[in-house]
């Protein structure tokens, strides 16, 4: 089973809380399946593995409760999460490095998050840099939306204005990958 760290499940549910209050987490933890309810019933540590199928749950049910049930909050979570979750010290690493030295240390430290998968960035002539995300077991959009979000504002972060924030191709509609699109200014 795939496992990610529990800071990508907790910041979520910090999300939940700040934006919907405690009644709002209750109802999450509530829409949650029953052994995810208890996983979380648990207090999830920051650097423990908890199950990717834990992560997805948390984020569609938030979606689903507080969203349009599209999936887009998705996106508006990882990003928030960038932020919430960046140490102070690496806010300097933001300032000084351009978004495509973020995303080739994130590729590099991906392992560290996800025991699943990798990340592959590249840049085309033209300056979209393509986020190549591949062999994640079971994928799912919600995960791919999140890391979205988190490149977006990971974009923001460095000082630079997002022009290009999309989905080219998603395992889930059959693709042999899943590939984000970025480009700023």
């Amino acid at each position: 089973m795939a496992q990610c760290k529990g800071l990508a499940v907790s910041s979520r549910l910090h999300w939940v809380e700040q934006h919907h209050g405690a009644e709002g987490l209750e109802r999450l933890k509530a829409a949650l399946r029953p052994e995810h309810q208890a996983l979380v019933a648990q207090h999830i540590l920051p650097h423990a593995w908890v199950p990717m199928e834990l992560f997805i749950d948390v984020n569609v049910a938030a979606d689903r409760l507080f969203g349009a049930g599209d999936l887009a909050l998705c996106q508006t979570m990882g990003a928030w999460a960038a932020e919430a979750t960046l140490p102070r010290l690496f806010r300097l690493f933001y300032r000084l490095g351009s978004p495509m030295f973020i995303f080739e240390r994130a590729a590099k430290l991906w392992s560290a998050h996800y025991d699943t998968g990798r990340l592959e960035p590249s840049r085309d002539p033209s300056g979209v840099v393509h986020l190549i995300i591949r062999d994640v077991e079971n994928p799912h959009r919600a995960h791919c939306l999140s890391v979205l979000g988190w490149a977006a504002k990971s974009i923001e972060l460095s000082g630079s204005k997002v022009t290009l924030a999309d989905e080219k191709r998603c395992r889930t509609w059959g693709a042999d990958c899943c590939e984000l699109l970025l480009a700023w200014e």
